[in-house]
């Protein structure tokens, strides 16, 4: 039908405008009353609505830096643990040289010898085992933790080989028959626990950085989420109060929409 199609008087095309533009407005507030924002598209504000876009990706592309961190977390907590375990089994080793040193018997010494070398072995499997997710910080692998959205700032964690050779702990000589081979295997000992202390140190610092980024990225997200959340969200008790004005609106046009009507009606009255 053509709007011309039915002459309608100027006050009723005038009022019916105006019920027209209540029923929008109610759209758009039952819209923002269950969205909960205000800005629910680029029509309705382009600014806001580009901008919180723009921090929610960022939000999000945080989020999946966070999990790399987390992930790099248990990495180098792996690690840790590793060394601990050789750490141990190294004093261990230490004891069995300084019994050996006790004692003159050859025999016992052989013995000391047999068990000292069943540690090293020890030693190199506990360090194959360090392995989280396929990264071995203790077989001589790098970490590369990844911090911000385009991968600029990050961190790289060096591992070495904790292995016995890595760490210079040689098979024993002649079965610690004479004091010299004994003594050997002690330095040797020596200087591996001095490696395993100064390879912790470095694993709890890069470690220290990594949950300090991961509290930082937590923070960050936070930030821009609510960042996004003051340009789109709507004040809901605002929204509410329009809702009941504009109902109470729309009641009325109606009302004048039907009074204007009585004009034209009274015109049947005449015949």
């Amino acid at each position: 039908m053509s709007v011309n199609d039915v002459s309608l008087t100027a006050g009723m095309r005038s009022n019916l405008l105006q019920l027209q533009g209540t029923s929008k407005l109610i759209d758009r507030t039952q819209e923002r009353l269950s969205t909960g924002k205000q800005v629910n598209s680029a029509l309705d504000n382009p600014t806001n609505f580009f901008a919180a876009q723009s921090h929610m990706n960022r939000a999000n592309d945080f989020a999946v830096r966070k999990d790399g961190m987390s992930e790099g977390i248990q990495t180098a907590t792996a690690a840790d643990a590793g060394i601990s375990a050789i750490n141990s089994l190294v004093e261990a080793a230490k004891g069995l040289a300084a019994a050996a040193l006790g004692t003159a018997n050859t025999t016992d010494r052989a013995t000391f010898a047999t068990q000292y070398q069943q540690l090293i072995t020890q030693i190199n499997t506990m360090a194959s085992d360090s392995q989280y997710r396929g990264t071995n910080l203790l077989t001589g692998a790098t970490l590369t933790v990844n911090f911000n959205e385009d991968a600029t700032s990050k961190l790289e964690v060096k591992g070495f080989t904790a292995t016995a050779s890595g760490l210079s702990i040689s098979t024993p000589t002649n079965v610690w028959t004479a004091d010299g081979d004994i003594t050997l295997s002690q330095v040797h000992l020596a200087s591996a626990t001095t490696q395993l202390r100064t390879q912790s140190k470095n694993l709890a610092n890069n470690l220290n950085i990594i949950t300090t980024r991961q509290e930082f990225t937590d923070n960050m997200i936070g930030t821009l989420q609510t960042g996004a959340d003051n340009l789109t969200l709507a004040d809901m008790n605002q929204e509410g109060a329009n809702m009941l004005m504009l109902q109470t609106r729309q009641n009325l046009g109606t009302t004048a929409l039907s009074l204007s009507s009585q004009a034209a009606q009274s015109v049947l009255r005449l015949f």
